[in-house]
Formats: structure tokens, C-alpha cells, sequence
């Protein structure tokens, strides 16, 4: 609607009057209170906002969609949003080695463990985001952001020194309690971002964590074990060969250091009633210090247009994601026999990095036009179509390896991989999918807390769910090992019948415009 409007109202001469310029009725206001506290512009305040109250207003507020990203704010949160994914993925290259270690485990145990640990940590986020979300309202998006990413670094750097399969869980949930920055990070960029810059700041900022996903397993996979590793710097140094994990971990808690002091003097606060009293209690139009109630309920919200329906497919693709991602670290690391590839901790982090890497161009490179060219739901309708036949490539691969063509396999599976990690374009689609279906602004934070929160929930009990079902298919040999692909093929063509029903969201978006044009004559 902003668009519409400040074409249709910028293309009218100066000297018509202001009644006629905006070109609404007799009943309408003529002056009315901004509602920008910061300058720092929602994608729906700038884009369902009609207000209008001088020539100084027309030339500024009315055309609030152009007004650029401020990118140096932007690229520190995507500084801050690169610590999580590091420290979640730094792991994933040793985890199953260092269950089966601490817990004395079989090689087709291991898989169970690594996915409750993850399980667990994804519970605990699930449990603290509304609190984290709370203290943001109240306390200030800055200082919840540090103290998490702080928190998050010091449990970070003590995981590898755990010895048993309880300190494990421990330190990995400890991590979990500081999930402040998942919930901060989306806010204060949707806070800083208009209707027409919401898509590259969300896509700069998936794009950073798929470089987590590139960085955090190549230190996890390089640094463990140095005394095997680089015997001749770390050979009969007793800590590194009792702690054979920690200098990966305290590699990556110096990263999330360095990162977490560098937001704490840059990043500026985007609450509004924050704002506001650090400007003297100037008059902004977003209300008291206290966070404005959302203007529907939760079951309300659940019931508007379009809205379960992308609630439903954005935990369909994460269950996916969680599930890929809890696979595939153990498939690499299982024996070729049992339906894996036994790979080292070096290749996994090698083949991670090449996943990350992969993702990464996809999102900066051929989302943005492509999205451009065929819209949010056909990126997701491509997406869910080459999705079945992308969990099919790592069966293929444990074939390959099975029937002694190891040459065509190290030619074939990088390709294949890079290629196949383009379905993960729909990530950042389906968060799109998210902002354009909300009801209205003031439900866009209530309608993003519930997304995440279940998709902690998705996060639970899937890792754990689909690295048990690994296991025992790769005790039981059922299909050669390859069970497990065949469920995630068949839950993505799931996704495939799904994504053909999503919404329209240019006729929700008209719906919305002409329930706020209707407003002023009631």
C-alpha cells in the first residue's frame, strides 16, 4: 500500500491541496502523531502507514520505504547472528567421537546420544525464548543481545572440556539458556528495515548463518584432537591429550569474545521506549515504556488469513533442516558397511564447511533475483520440488562407496552436495512468507515468538528422534541402512503437496489495505 501511495501522491503537483493529495475523505484526520520513535522502520509501519501531517512530512515519512538499510547497524547484527550457528555447528564434527569416548558407547550408540544432547539444548531454548523475549521488551534489545552473547560464549568454551556423557548435557544446555539472541537479533532487524529492505536485510542475514555454518564446523573439525592431529606442536602436552576437544571449543568461545565486546560498544538500541527517554520523553506515538499489547490473542492470531498455514509449512521445513542436520554428521561418520560414508572428523568438517559454503551463495546470489523474478511462494514451490530428490543423494552416495567406485565419489558427492544445498533457499522464503502474512504491525513480534517457539519445539525431539532411527536402522540393516533416507524423502514430498497451497499474500496484503482505508469512516 505504501507504494501505491507515495506514487500516487508524488506524481500530484505541490500546489493541490493536502485534502486532495491524499485523496481520502472529509472524515479522515488531516494531522496525526508519527509513529517512528527511532527512525528505525518496521516493514509494516512503513508499509500500511496513511499519515500525513505537512509538506515537510510528504517529502520525509511519506516516502519512509526508501530510506536506505543503515548497513553498518545491519552488518553488526549479522556479526552477532554468526556466533549461534559457530558455536551450534563447531561441535557437530566430533560430537559422535566424543559420546562414544565419555560414554564408553558402541559405534551404533553413538548416534542416540548426539541427538539427545541436541534435543535437550533445543528444549531449553524452547523453554527461556518468551522470558528472553519479555526482558528485551522491558530491559532494552542491547542489553539481553550481549548478556546472551556473552553467555553463549562462556558455555560454549567449557563444552570441551566435558569428560562425561551429563557434563555434556550440561554445558550444551547451559548454551540453550542464553537464547537471547535468536528472538533480539530478528526484532532489531525487522526494527531497522522498511517493506522494500526487509528482503536483503533478511537475506544478509541468513546469508551470515550460513557462514556459521561454514566456520563453525571447519574449527571444530581442524582443532580437535591436536595431539593427534599436530603431533608436533601439541604431542605430550597433558591438558590438550586429556581434553582432546577443548581447543576447538576455546577457539570458538575467543571468536564469540571478540564478537561479543565489538557489538557491546556498536550496536544501537531499537526499542522504541528507549528511545524515546534517552531523547528526554519527546513525543514519538508508540506509547508508553511499557511494550504495547498485541491487538489480537494468540487463537486469533493462529485463525487469521493464510497465517496457520505458513505456521504449519515453516515447521515443515524445519523439521526437514533438524532433521538433515541431525543425520548427517552421524551417516558421515558411520562405517561405509552400516550405510554410512566413515568419514574422519576432518571430512565431516571439510563437508560441512562445503554445505555452508554452498548455502551461503545460493542465499546471497540467486535468492535475491530469483525471488524477484518468480515471488516468495514459487522460490518455495522450487524448493519443495527438488527437496525429495536431495535427501536421495546421500544414499546414492553410500552406494557408490559400497560398489568400490571411490574415485567417481569424491568427483561426484561435492557436486551433488553444492547443488542440492539450494533447498535452502527456503529458509530465508518461508521467513518472508512469515512477515507478509501478519494480520497487522503490532502482531508481527507476537507472530514471530510463536514461530520460533515452535520450532524450538520441531528442534526438541527431532535430532534426537531421526539420530535414534539412524541407529537402529544401521543396527538392523533394514533397506542396507538406507530406511532412514526413504522417511525424509517421503516427508518432503509432504512439503512438496504443501507449498502449492500457500497463500496469496498480494490479495491478503489488498485485504489488510482495505480494512485500513475502511477504518477512519467507522
Amino acid at each position: 500500500m505504501a507504494d501505491n501511495q507515495t506514487n500516487r501522491t508524488s506524481s500530484i503537483p505541490r500546489d493541490i491541496s493536502l485534502s486532495a493529495e491524499i485523496a481520502i475523505d472529509e472524515d479522515t484526520p488531516l494531522l496525526t502523531t508519527s509513529r517512528d520513535a527511532s527512525g528505525a522502520t518496521t516493514a509494516y509501519e512503513s508499509g500500511t502507514s496513511a499519515d500525513i501531517s505537512s509538506d515537510e512530512t510528504q517529502d520525509g515519512d511519506a516516502g519512509e520505504d526508501d530510506k536506505p538499510l543503515p548497513m553498518a547497524q545491519i552488518l553488526f547484527l549479522c556479526l552477532a547472528r554468526l556466533i549461534e550457528p559457530v558455536a551450534f555447528f563447531s561441535i557437530f564434527p566430533y560430537i559422535n567421537k566424543m559420546c562414544q569416548e565419555n560414554g564408553s558407547l558402541k559405534e551404533t550408540d553413538a548416534g542416540f546420544y548426539s541427538g539427545l544432547i541436541e534435543s535437550l539444548f533445543s528444549l531449553t531454548q524452547m523453554l527461556v525464548m518468551v522470558f528472553w523475549g519479555k526482558a528485551a521488551d522491558r530491559l532494552g534489545r542491547k542489553p539481553v543481545l550481549v548478556f546472551s552473547m556473552a553467555g553463549v560464549t562462556v558455555a560454549t568454551s567449557m563444552f570441551g572440556m566435558a569428560t562425561t556423557i551429563w557434563e555434556m548435557i550440561l554445558f550444551r544446555c547451559l548454551g540453550g539458556v542464553f537464547a537471547g539472541t535468536i528472538v533480539t537479533i530478528r526484532t532489531m532487524i525487522s526494527e531497522h528495515s522498511t517493506v522494500k529492505t526487509q528482503a536483503r536485510a533478511f537475506s544478509l542475514f541468513a546469508f551470515t548463518g550460513n557462514l556459521g555454518i561454514l566456520f563453525g564446523p571447519l574449527i571444530g573439525g581442524m582443532l580437535a584432537e591436536p595431539a593427534s592431529q599436530y603431533p608436533g606442536l601439541f604431542r605430550g602436552v597433558p591438558f590438550f591429550e586429556r581434553y582432546p576437544y577443548a581447543l576447538s571449543s576455546f577457539a570458538v568461545g575467543a571468536l564469540g569474545l571478540v564478537i561479543t565486546i565489538v557489538c557491546a560498544f556498536n550496536v544501537e538500541e531499537t526499542l522504541p521506549s528507549k528511545i524515546a527517554a534517552r531523547r528526554g520523553g519527546e513525543e514519538t506515538g508508540t506509547g508508553p515504556s511499557a511494550p504495547t499489547k498485541p491487538t489480537m490473542s494468540t487463537r486469533d492470531l493462529i485463525k487469521a488469513p493464510g497465517v496457520a498455514l505458513v505456521l504449519y509449512t515453516y515447521q515443515h521445513i524445519m523439521l526437514l533442516a533438524f532433521a538433515y542436520t541431525a543425520v548427517t554428521p552421524v551417516f558421515w561418520y558411520t562405517r561405509i558397511s552400516l550405510g554410512g560414508l566413515g568419514f574422519s572428523p576432518l571430512q565431516i568438517s571439510l563437508f560441512m564447511s562445503l554445505n555452508g559454503l554452498s548455502q551461503a551463495v545460493w542465499l546471497l546470489l540467486v535468492f535475491p533475483p530469483l525471488q524477484h523474478r518468480i515471488g516468495t511462494n514459487g522460490v518455495l514451490r522450487a524448493c519443495a520440488t527438488v527437496y525429495p530428490a536431495f535427501l536421495a543423494i546421500p544414499p546414492l552416495l553410500n552406494l557408490l562407496l559400497r560398489g568400490g567406485f571411490s574415485g567417481v565419489f569424491w568427483i561426484v558427492a561435492p557436486i551433488l552436495m553444492a547443488l542440492g544445498c539450494g533447498v535452502a533457499m527456503s529458509f530465508t522464503a518461508i521467513q518472508l512468507a512469515l512477515n507478509d502474512v501478519a494480520p497487522s504491525p503490532e502482531v508481527l513480534g507476537m507472530l514471530n515468538g510463536l514461530c520460533l517457539a515452535m520450532a524450538s519445539g520441531v528442534r526438541s525431539f527431532s535430532p534426537a528422534l531421526f539420530a535414534s532411527l539412524f541407529a537402529v536402522n544401521a543396527r538392523t540393516q533394514w533397506l542396507s541402512g538406507h530406511a532412514i533416507w526413504i522417511l525424509l524423502i517421503a516427508i518432503a514430498f509432504g512439503l512438496t503437496v504443501v507449498s502449492r497451497r500457500m497463500p496469496d499474500y498480494d490479495e491478503l496484503r489488498k485485504r489488510r489495505e482495505r480494512k485500513a482505508d475502511a477504518e477512519p469512516n467507522r
